[in-house]
């Protein structure tokens, strides 16, 4: 989270102005001051409960057993007793997710307590609760489920924040709340973030999107204030006994370039392709026409899929997979046919006002990379970019054909969302 000055003296004056005896108060003080947007919540949650925690140590009681833990979890649930939930969450930790041979313990596990504890299995004890003590509140049975739902999600996440503060009194706050806090979605592997990661990514296109577009068209009007001509300005400059008082520009007329994307979708790398293809749909003004194409060992043009204002962000990998021919009698990417299929049959869409953009890990599963038609690429086009989801020490490691695609395309690392708005603002034409 990028905190300046103006948000560290307002964080200071909460501070003042709530004072510190209500540690839920204060929480919620820092975080209006210092948060930017909803989607920073979770990692300032994480954060706040390393460094102003709720105690020091263990419990000072604990349950005599496991089913005694339930029992007292269960009543909890149902009297939605959020103080009590945090008691009994630290008290999990300390009985069931030590580990180690050491005294007390090496470190406690969230996923060990939950695992033994098993709260979700609480759902219809709980709901019988509710009914017995209050009739259900009004609930239906189905909003009375989500509601039990939430709560033991809520008691899941406690018990993470308690096993993080238990493990940072070990082995320090600073290295845990950098190795042990979940990261923002921005700064997430494409190739191992999880369903609701990548939808989480899928949200922040539009404002990233606007961004960009800012930036493009600063870069376009001050690349239409063109170049200096020495020649004229030197010429000019005769009146003045050969001084150049004022630069002659050599004006241009800024031209909306022409983009062309080619996205392996197949895998883990299809999460990457999808949020590139919509970050690419909603700069759509920005170029004078966009073409998309899309292929796993089969090359389909998928541009009327994204068609500008109608990309739906939650299906779109679905509607590719089923409205267009990108598999033939195998299911595994083929880089070489993939590119060979575009130059036969597409090649005239690449010219040379257009920039070509490949997404992909360039794993050819040991078939032929087919060099020739990205040097064909290459040759048509303005400029051809790759951008490879997976790290670079493992290019050119098992299939990968990395290092020789990079011979004639220009390839950048590209994992998160981050670098892919870095990268994107960086090497678009204007």
């Amino acid at each position: 989270m990028r905190i300046g000055t103006g948000e560290t003296v307002d964080a200071a004056r909460a501070v003042a102005a709530l004072g510190l005896a209500d540690r839920e108060l204060l929480r919620e003080g820092l975080a209006a001051t210092l948060l930017h947007g909803p989607g920073q919540r979770a990692l300032f949650d994480s954060v706040f409960d390393l460094y102003f925690p709720r105690g020091v140590g263990g419990p000072d009681d604990a349950p005599r057993s496991r089913e005694e833990l339930r029992d007292r979890l269960a009543e909890a649930l149902a009297a939605d007793d959020r103080a009590q939930l945090a008691r009994l969450a630290a008290q999990a930790v300390d009985a069931l997710g030590g580990y180690g041979s050491s005294p007390g313990s090496d470190g406690w596990s969230a996923y060990q307590t939950l695992d033994r504890l098993r709260p979700q299995t609480l759902l219809a004890r709980v709901r019988a609760d509710v009914r017995g003590r209050d009739g259900g509140a009004g609930f239906a049975d189905r909003l009375l489920d989500d509601e039990i739902r939430r709560r033991i999600e809520e008691f899941r996440r406690m018990v993470g924040a308690e096993a993080r503060r238990r493990v940072a009194e070990r082995r320090g706050r600073d290295e845990i709340a950098r190795r042990g806090v979940r990261p923002t979605a921005d700064r997430v592997d494409f190739l191992s973030a999880d369903r609701e990661r990548l939808a989480e990514l899928r949200r922040t296109v539009q404002p990233l999107a606007r961004k960009l577009a800012t930036r493009l068209a600063a870069r376009r009007r001050r690349a239409a204030r063109g170049t200096i001509d020495l020649r004229r300005t030197l010429r000019a400059s005769l009146s003045t006994g050969g001084v150049p008082m004022r630069p002659v520009l050599r004006r241009r007329r800024p031209v909306r370039p022409e983009l062309v994307l080619l996205c392996d979708v197949s895998g883990s790398v299809a999460g990457f392709s999808d949020f590139t293809m919509l970050l690419v749909q909603a700069l759509h003004d920005q170029f004078s026409k966009v073409r998309v194409f899309a292929f796993v060992n089969r090359l389909d043009e998928v541009t009327g899929l994204l068609g500008h204002g109608r990309a739906d962000p939650e299906g779109l990998s679905a509607r590719i997979r089923a409205e267009a021919t990108l598999t033939g009698w195998h299911g595994s990417s083929d880089y070489g046919v993939a590119l060979g299929e575009f130059t036969e049959r597409y090649g005239a869409a690449v010219g040379p006002r257009t920039t070509v953009f490949v997404l992909g890990d360039a794993r050819t599963n040991r078939s032929d990379p087919n060099l020739a038609a990205v040097r064909d690429l290459a040759r048509r086009a303005r400029r051809v970019y790759w951008l490879n989801p997976e790290p670079r020490d493992r290019w050119g490691t098992g299939d990968s054909a990395a290092p020789a695609y990079a011979e004639s395309a220009e390839m950048h690392e590209c994992r998160t969302a981050r670098q892919l708005g870095a990268l994107i603002g960086r090497l678009l034409p204007v």
